[in-house]
């Protein structure tokens, strides 16, 4: 068990933990997400028969919250827990150690300068020392009579950088979990031009919502949003260049005074109100179909139809109208007198005989390819349906016959066989919101900095040691020469040696600025 937790905690596998939880996101930039879109998840499946229910076993379509990317999560966590942690008790003792004694043989190291000086060794080691402001020093006796040893080292900052760096790297990690744990995430479309709005009150209210682990959807933040309006820029080819709304929204007091505060969003410039952020994050069409009844009363609907191209924005969708309560005398009769009406929006209209496309993504002339039904379309059945498609049950059980298939522009209409009237009144624009919640999200800003700067630190910070020896010179006869004093200088590069060589030359020349240069001895790399 020792030996697993100390290979488990090692750099090494820390690294390699890193790597793999990168590949293992691949897959969730592949492949669509349940998460994000049930329904091409749903279309994904059903093209492959085969092969589909063997990659959602293995979770490929719940990539993030799959049992085996939340293992390599765990474990990258606790691997660089137990990696750094030690390495902060260790450089807290390596601060308050004092620098290493002079080797015996200064000689032998890759950079080394010997000469002899006209002061005392005492003299000699206290003008160095004086000069190596910003170094951590240490002056201890030699090993011969009057020999004074210096050691000296500077860059201990890179090391706490490197700490910085692999710290902020945990805290990232922790705020990123805690803020799917406690956060939550809904996506609701709203009908431009002043439409109802919504209000996050309860997740009902959302088209898809995804709550945190140990958040039930419950306490939300309230917020009211209405969206006024919408805009696309677009490129010469279609491409979009920018989307924005101009919309109204209410927040805290605002709730109680009923004070409506206007803003513009963006794509990635969000509304942020609280802990909260607004996205806008695409937008589409809904068309408006009115149907006049044989009694003259009239249903008017509104309903988004979803973009199957996303250069042209050629949509697609279904629109089921229900007759008015009382015009039929039971159950039976209303339901065999339901209106459906299914096909296609093109934006501005391109015609290739009777097939409708679109040839632009912006709103210039509008137009729709329906097929219109009458029967059952299933609305008080109780099971879901798709919004942009009708089951194809209901024809083949001939609860629903087609009465007409026609091409319509605003203001055209077409009658049914028994009287009722289908109008095209044209269409609006709506938009996809994303209400996002994470409360972590300030603490996840505040490790990114960290971290980026903890890396700066200890890529531009350079460890350096140096020592210097000075003892009284012998002449020939074995005496000591209290006038003339020997100097050894020694410089290692604990990590980068880049530029260590004009480095030591500098230090050199600053800390004995009066050896005689005939006397100078030096050896490098």
């Amino acid at each position: 068990m020792r030996n697993t937790w100390r290979g488990l905690t090692s750099m090494r596998t820390a690294l390699v933990l890193l790597f793999l939880l990168a590949l293992a996101a691949i897959p969730g930039a592949l492949l669509p997400q349940r998460s994000l879109n049930a329904q091409k998840v749903a279309q994904y499946l059903a093209d492959r028969p085969t092969l589909g229910p063997w990659m959602d076993r293995f979770q490929l379509f719940d990539v993030f919250g799959s049992f085996w990317f939340t293992a390599i999560y765990v474990l990258l966590f606790i691997s660089l827990v137990g990696c750094v942690v030690p390495r902060v008790y260790d450089h807290y003792r390596a601060l308050r150690t004092p620098p290493v004694r002079a080797p015996r043989n200064l000689s032998r190291l890759p950079h080394h300068f010997a000469t002899s000086a006209e002061r005392s060794p005492d003299e000699v080691i206290g003008n160095a020392r004086k000069q190596l402001r910003g170094w951590r020093v240490e002056v201890r006796p030699g090993e011969r009579d009057g020999e004074v040893t210096l050691s000296a080292e500077k860059g201990y900052l890179r090391e706490f950088g490197n700490l910085v760096f692999h710290l902020s790297l945990v805290g990232l990690l922790v705020a990123f979990a805690a803020g799917k744990l406690f956060g939550y995430e809904g996506n609701v479309i709203v009908i431009a031009d002043n439409g109802p709005g919504f209000c996050t009150t309860s997740p009902a209210v959302f088209d898809s919502f995804r709550a945190g682990n140990v958040n039930d959807g419950t306490g939300m933040t309230p917020i009211c949003v209405r969206v006024k309006d919408f805009k696309a820029d677009y490129l010469k080819n279609g491409q979009a260049e920018m989307f924005t709304s101009n919309i109204s929204y209410q927040a805290g007091g605002d709730l109680r005074t009923n004070t409506w505060r206007d803003t513009t969003i963006q794509v990635n410039h969000p509304l942020r109100v609280g802990g909260d952020r607004i996205y806008l994050q695409g937008h589409g069409f809904a068309p408006t179909f009115t149907v006049t009844f044989p009694n003259g009363q009239t249903r008017t609907e509104t309903v988004q139809w979803r973009p199957d191209n996303a250069s042209t924005f050629l949509s697609s969708g279904v629109l089921r109208i229900d007759p008015p309560g009382g015009m039929y005398a039971g159950d039976e009769e209303r339901r065999k007198n339901q209106i459906a009406i299914e096909g296609l929006f093109a934006p501005t209209a391109l015609m290739q005989g009777t097939l409708l496309s679109s040839a632009y993504p912006r709103m210039d002339d509008p137009a729709v390819a329906v097929d219109i039904y009458r029967g059952d379309t299933g609305l008080d059945t109780g099971r879901p349906q798709s919004i942009f498609a009708l089951d194809p049950e209901l024809e083949r059980q001939h609860r629903l016959t087609k009465e007409a298939r026609v091409n319509l522009r605003p203001g055209e209409s077409t009658t049914l066989s028994n009287g009722t009237k289908v109008s095209f009144d044209g269409a609006k624009e709506f938009v996809n919101l994303q209400v996002s919640h994470d409360p972590a999200q300030n603490w996840v800003l505040v490790t990114a900095i960290t971290l980026l700067g903890g890396l700066l630190v200890s890529l531009v910070v350079k460890r350096r040691r140096i020592w210097l020896r000075a003892y009284p010179a012998a002449d020939e006869a074995s005496t000591v020469d209290q006038r003339r004093t020997v100097v050894d200088m020694g410089g290692l590069a604990r990590s980068d040696q880049a530029g260590w060589g004009g480095e030591f030359d500098r230090l050199r020349a600053r800390l004995l600025d009066d050896a005689p240069p005939t006397a100078a001895k030096t050896t490098g790399e």
